[in-house]
């Protein structure tokens, strides 16, 4: 049945449509906003897997070029594996659909959002979530929808929803809101730096914005949705829970009391396998019940205890963080390298200075861009103590990425002051908890290691949320345990002043503006006591970069000067580079950077460059070299390309017969400028150039 729909959303209009294209998916939605439009499509089997006890939930966006008028780059011209924009934004709508799928819902299920037109004024990314999300209301797989998201900016110090991309360019906020008609699910994004109330108003005001996208959704489903598919959740038989309960309940106990990751593991391991030993039988469904039933029992007791004791795994109260160690300097051949350890989660985190030459060059959907400041980040198997065949960088990498460069991007220098390509990456060397935070911690300390002006220090904290009815507890530095059993995970990064990025996954709804106060400001504690503890490893940037880091000077030249620095077919800069070894950049505007590990190097090259560019001034003396002698005078050479005459009366005090009984072709001397006149001619004296008070110019 088709159906299109219409709403006012931010100022512009908001369309979903159904049953045109992509028929034979479960559901299928094309959504536009402006001239952006995204088709979604959702599939889900009618049978699980054998053996499969969780939701195979595959997201996937794709931005094709035919969308933006471009054909791609490459060797190939077609689209190849996804780009970093794509794989954040197929996170992005994974994290806030995976939570309302109905608990225990095993069938495969796959989502696919394509970009099939791209406007300059409004990104895609928003507008593919709620495209995924009306696809699942239209559709039978059951799903606890609809989600609507947008993007909110802070401009002149006014919040402003979906602003324009362009706009965005000059905002101090660019926060991604995904919620449900009662709640809000899911958050990602960064600040140049503001408070806490300020954040906390941009994710309410969010919200309401977001109401016409939830009717909208709500109406297509009405008019053309089809009707959800039973599913049944599979309920624990009460005998076998209640005997676990009571058999495993005092061991659960004493093996979460266990202290280290590991061991609290392995005791937990041993309780199970007694359970199971003693409860399950021979009979393998009932094994399966007993460890299900475990798994129940597990969850209670670690929340019973977070909420009406106050008391967490490792013996912590909601609001203690772990013990903290830093330091910097630990490799030598680095340009900065910091370690930071918090519990039993460790970041060895290294900065590397490069020119513009290291810049990444990206093929995005509107047009290449290029990058300056990258944050890599990799999580190798030993850090959680297994063994797994290494391969390229998950999707969950390139996320919790994304997340530290988004932390630290506000307090980099701008490029006029510091004109260096900048590489941080972090090897998380051990996980239990936050390891993005952790890099935020050590990315921020060999930063400034490195000797990169960095306005302040960035610290990262994540926080979590057990919540039963009116009973809530805001857990400070959470475990990795304490992530998978709670019910909220929220990271908050930034300065001592103002937070510079956030990121949030609610499992619950309900979530209220007080609860979400306390948060945050119980996350600005956090922050500063871990601030405090990375300021005894460093506490301001070095004032210089490494003697193994380039060295990099920046000097500007009329842009009419260009031409000359550069010669014909390149041959003067390329004569630069090549007696130098320096690397040099000239830009469009006028900017000239050289770059080069030796400072004698360097300044040979600047010295070559101001050279070229330099203007004769009237009344300045400069050293010479005589190139062509004629009857009436001769012409020197005072700059590189810049010939001056020197007329015969000029060449003594006493009166001169013939030029060459003073001067002879490539002899160096001393002149001084006596007129330049309109045409650019120019008026040398040698005569009065040795005068004793006048002073050289080399």
């Amino acid at each position: 049945m088709y159906k299109k729909l219409e709403t006012e959303f931010c100022g512009r209009s908001l369309s979903l449509e159904t049953g045109r294209l992509a028929r034979q998916a479960h559901g299928a939605v094309l959504a536009q906003y402006g001239e952006t439009m995204v088709l979604a499509t959702v599939v889900s089997a009618h049978e699980a897997r054998e053996g499969v006890d969780f939701l195979p939930l595959t997201v996937d966006y794709l931005e094709k070029t035919f969308a933006a008028g471009r054909i791609p780059g490459g060797f190939f011209k077609r689209e190849g594996r996804p780009s970093e924009k794509e794989i954040l934004t197929s996170r992005l709508i994974d994290r806030a659909i995976r939570p309302l799928f109905p608990k225990g819902y095993d069938r495969e299920t796959q989502v696919v959002v394509t970009v099939l037109s791209a406007d300059r004024d409004n990104d895609p990314d928003t507008l593919s979530l709620i495209a995924a999300s009306a696809a699942l209301e239209v559709s039978d797989i059951p799903h606890n929808g609809p989600v609507a998201a947008l993007r909110m900016g802070l401009l002149d110090g006014k919040l402003v929803p979906n602003p324009l991309l362009s706009d965005m360019e000059h905002s101090t906020l660019s926060l991604v809101v995904a919620a449900r008609p009662d709640s809000i699910v899911m958050l990602e994004g960064g600040a140049n730096i503001i408070d806490e109330e300020a954040m906390l108003e941009a994710l309410f005001v969010s919200h309401e914005a977001l109401a016409p996208v939830f009717e909208i959704q709500q109406e297509l489903r009405r008019l053309a949705g089809k009707p959800k598919r039973e599913f049944t959740v599979k309920e624990l038989d009460p005998a076998i829970l209640e005997a676990v309960r009571q058999k495993g309940g005092p061991k659960l106990d004493e093996a979460l009391a266990t202290s280290g990751k590991k061991q609290r593991a392995k005791a937990l391991q041993d309780v199970e396998e007694q359970l199971v030993a003693e409860l399950g039988g021979d009979i393998p469904e009932r094994k399966t019940a007993v460890k299900e039933a475990y798994q129940k029992v597990l969850r209670d007791r670690v929340r019973r205890a977070i909420l009406d004791e106050d008391r967490r795994i490792d013996d912590r109260k909601s609001n203690e963080i772990r013990a903290i160690s830093a330091a910097v300097e630990l490799l030598p051949r680095t340009h900065g390298s910091a370690l930071f350890t918090r519990g039993e989660t460790q970041a060895l985190v290294t900065v590397t200075l490069g020119t513009s030459v290291d810049e990444q060059k990206i093929d995005a959907l509107l047009g290449e861009q290029y990058k300056k400041f990258l944050l890599h980040y990799n999580f190798p198997p030993f850090s959680t103590g297994e063994s797994k065949p290494l391969r390229g960088p998950s999707r969950r990498e390139i996320g919790h990425g994304a997340l530290a460069e988004r932390a630290l991007g506000p307090v980099l220098p701008g490029e006029e002051e510091f004109p260096y390509t900048i590489r941080v990456v972090s090897e998380i060397l051990e996980s239990n908890g936050s390891s993005s935070m952790a890099t935020v911690c050590g990315g921020s300390l060999a930063l400034m290691d490195a000797g990169v002006p960095v306005k302040a220090a960035v610290a990262g904290i994540a926080m979590g949320l057990v919540k039963d009815g009116d009973k809530v507890r805001v857990l400070t530095d959470i475990l990795g345990d304490e992530d998978h059993l709670g019910d909220m995970d929220f990271k908050v990064a930034g300065t001592a002043t103002g937070i510079t990025a956030i990121q949030m996954d609610n499992k619950v709804g309900g979530v209220t503006r007080e609860v979400m106060h306390q948060a945050l400001h119980q996350a600005r504690e956090a922050r500063l006591f871990v601030l405090s503890a990375m300021e005894k490893a460093i506490s301001a940037p070095r004032k210089a970069v490494s003697a193994h880091a380039p060295r990099i000077t920046t000097i500007r030249i009329k842009p009419d000067k260009i031409r000359d620095v550069i010669g014909p077919g390149g041959k003067v800069i390329r004569g630069i580079v090549e007696e130098t070894g320096c690397k040099v950049d000239v830009e469009d505007d006028g900017t000239v950077t050289i770059a080069s590990a030796d400072e004698t190097a360097m300044d040979k090259a600047v010295n070559a460059i101001r050279a070229i560019v330099a203007e004769p001034e009237v009344g300045k003396i400069y050293r010479g070299k005589v190139r062509k002698i004629l009857e009436f005078g001769a012409f020197v050479e005072i700059l590189p390309g810049t010939d001056g005459l020197v007329h015969i009366s000029q060449l003594a005090p006493h009166r001169v017969r013939r030029v060459e009984d003073v001067l002879h072709e490539g002899d160096e001397v001393m002149v001084k400028v006596l007129e330049i006149d309109r045409s650019g001619k120019i008026r040398l004296s040698l005569r009065e150039a040795q005068q004793p008070s006048e002073s050289a110019s080399k």
